[in-house]
């Protein structure tokens, strides 16, 4: 058994990147000083803050939720709230949500729950069975973004926290380089300011997966393992596995790639942010019409057929 680098208690992890084995004590301390790192970096918390938690019931949403609650705690100028969404999947996502919320409620934090049925008059299950052409994560991702930015506003909220990891912003920035997508690079900036859209921030942008699974073990998060049953993303998981193996071979490249996005991403011109307003629901969009009106339209269409 190794030992910790840091003290003579037994390693219960070596971050291949660094080069140091740590003991529970110092893994979670090293991990929680990266996350305030971050958000001290990109100045994501300021006074007067309302930060609304974007709550999945995953590993990283738990972790976010308790790293942020540590943080405000003790700061009576920043505010936290919850928000979730129900997209309405029977069996997998009315579970994870249950323990998702118990886990804020033991907080002492509010909640509040955005439906797809409710604002689309659908359910993922619904959209699923209409066998769309498009995977049913298109229709999902435009759906969540649309619920969230709905709760935030609607909560007065001035910030919206996202559990985004390291391996998933590696991911969005490789799979934007080969699509040779400006537009979708431009929209990872942090904290990206548009009218209408509630800027979101990600603190856990520089801890790799592995150790937020790590961390939730060890404090018994209350998390489920499951897969969402609709979950196709071929080129994401293509991309995440080229990754790994890049990762197995060249430790800390997807810091390497994280951090060569940070330093170019001021440079990219601003015309690459096309922001216009929809002529339907008058929210931001990136043409004449949004994708939430879009797809709210093709449902609707379908469920008077």
């Amino acid at each position: 058994m190794r030992r910790c680098d840091k003290c003579n208690s037994d390693a219960i992890i070596y971050q291949r990147y660094s080069g140091m084995h740590l003991c529970e004590s110092h893994f979670k301390e090293d991990l929680r000083r990266k996350i305030k790192k971050t958000i001290r970096k990109h100045r994501m918390i300021k006074s007067g803050d309302k930060i609304a938690v974007a709550l999945s019931g995953g590993k990283d949403s738990f972790l976010l939720l308790k790293i942020l609650h540590e943080i405000i705690a003790v700061r009576p100028d920043v505010e936290l709230i919850v928000i979730s969404v129900d997209e309405g999947i029977e069996g997998y996502r009315d579970e994870i949500l249950s323990r998702a919320l118990r886990f804020a409620d033991e907080m002492g934090i509010q909640s509040r729950i955005g439906k797809f049925k409710d604002e689309f008059g659908v359910t993922m299950d619904e959209i699923v069975r209409q066998d769309f052409p498009e995977a049913p994560c298109s229709f999902c991702g435009v759906f969540r973004r649309a619920i969230l930015n709905k709760l935030a506003k609607e909560n007065g909220a001035t910030k919206v926290a996202t559990g985004h990891n390291l391996d998933d912003e590696a991911q969005s920035i490789l799979m934007n380089y080969l699509k040779g997508d400006i537009d979708r690079l431009a929209r990872l900036m942090p904290e990206r300011s548009v009218d209408g859209l509630i800027p979101r921030i990600k603190p856990l942008r520089e801890i790799p997966e592995r150790e937020i699974t790590l961390f939730g073990i060890l404090e018994g998060f209350p998390t489920s393992v499951r897969k969402c049953p609709y979950a196709d993303d071929a080129f994401r998981s293509d991309m995440r596995e080229v990754l790994n193996i890049l990762e197995d071979d060249h430790p800390g490249i997807s810091y390497s790639l994280m951090r060569g996005f940070d330093k170019i991403r001021e440079l990219l011109p601003a015309s690459a942010v096309k922001i216009e307003q929809c002529e339907t629901c008058g929210e931001p969009s990136s043409g004449r019409a949004c994708k939430v009106c879009e797809f709210r339209g093709r449902v609707a269409v379908y469920g008077k057929d």
